[in-house]
């Protein structure tokens, strides 16, 4: 971008590649004037990226932010907004900052205080969703965030009873922010569920404490919840995790790192495949084209050759006539 190398971890879906690219080029915060402004900014960033909305925030409390997390979300502040505006965002008073999660429908508000060290926490702790389904995008994220991840497998991600486990694990990580609290199902992603020894057969949903790479923690008594007042259940699980009664595994499998690199590794493997499969037909192709070509040149060689032999043969006889 701008003429340097940029790594780039976006979606692939041409539609959703220009948005993407298009948010490097666009201004570290944007400054809104209206309610229209602001309605226009939220529907143009997609939904892709978190949005953070300064309302009565100025630029310069942003802006240091604003350039070190771009890759990340968007940034803006609101000078000039109505109630309407304050009603639909759900912020009753200024200085606010709003942060919006348009994939997940969820929205947080910060009242500060506005110092760099505490507008930053805030910031890092809302670029994932309260509750995270795990797949290959948040994959990638959870890797730059140093936080303990509480993760819940069930078998279906779409159930309606994995669906109520999710409400109520974003009640605890609203409570909770020092953890991530993210979730997968068995029948969405069953490679990953089975590095924690949960698959079809286990006792679901499993809950686990992962630091992120090769281990993850077992709370004794409370290795799976029941459907019936999960909120407690979960609760008892953390005070567990926190006093202690845990149990040390390893995953058997890639950590978050080693899994994300080693679907990149099985990707770069075809490529490579692929690319020495098209040379290899090129040169069988390049080699067909000659042949005809080279026996074109014998013929033509063998004719020079008789017709040279035909003339000497001539003059040798006419030499003995003469003679």
């Amino acid at each position: 971008m701008h003429g340097i190398p940029t790594e780039y971890y976006g979606p692939r879906k041409a539609e959703l590649l220009v948005r993407y690219l298009k948010k490097f080029v666009a201004p570290d915060v944007s400054i809104l004037n209206s309610d229209a402004e602001v309605s226009d900014f939220v529907e143009n960033a997609g939904t892709f990226f978190p949005l953070f909305i300064g309302f009565g925030l100025d630029e310069s409390v942003m802006s240091n932010l604003a350039l070190k997390y771009k890759k990340k979300a968007w940034f803006a502040v609101a000078k000039d907004f109505s109630e309407d505006t304050m009603v639909l965002y759900d912020f009753d008073k200024v200085p606010a900052l709003v942060a919006l999660q348009p994939s997940y429908n969820e929205h947080n508000i910060f009242y500060g205080p506005f110092d760099e060290e505490f507008l930053e926490e805030f910031i890092k702790q809302n670029f994932l969703p309260l509750s995270v389904p795990i797949n290959q995008d948040t994959l990638n994220l959870l890797k730059d965030d140093k936080r303990k991840i509480v993760l819940a497998i069930v078998e279906d991600e779409t159930e309606e009873k994995s669906q109520k486990l999710v409400t109520t694990l974003k009640a605890a990580a609203s409570a909770n922010r020092e953890l991530v609290f993210c979730y997968v199902g068995i029948k969405q992603f069953a490679d990953f569920a089975d590095t924690f020894e949960a698959n079809k057969k286990s006792k679901l949903p499993k809950m686990v404490v992962w630091d992120g790479n090769e281990n993850y923690l077992t709370v004794i008594g409370s290795e799976s919840i029941d459907e019936e007042d999960q909120g407690s259940q979960i609760s008892r699980f953390l005070e567990g995790y926190r006093e202690g009664r845990t149990e040390q595994k390893k995953v058997a499998g890639p950590s978050i790192f080693g899994f994300v690199n080693s679907l990149i590794g099985i990707r770069s493997v075809y490529i490579i495949v692929f690319m020495v499969a098209m040379l290899m037909l090129l040169r069988t192709l390049g080699k067909d084209d000659e042949e005809p070509s080279r026996v074109g040149t014998s013929d033509q060689s063998e004719h020079a050759r008789s017709t040279v032999s035909r003339a000497e043969n001539d003059e040798y006889r006419s030499g003995e006539k003469e003679d």
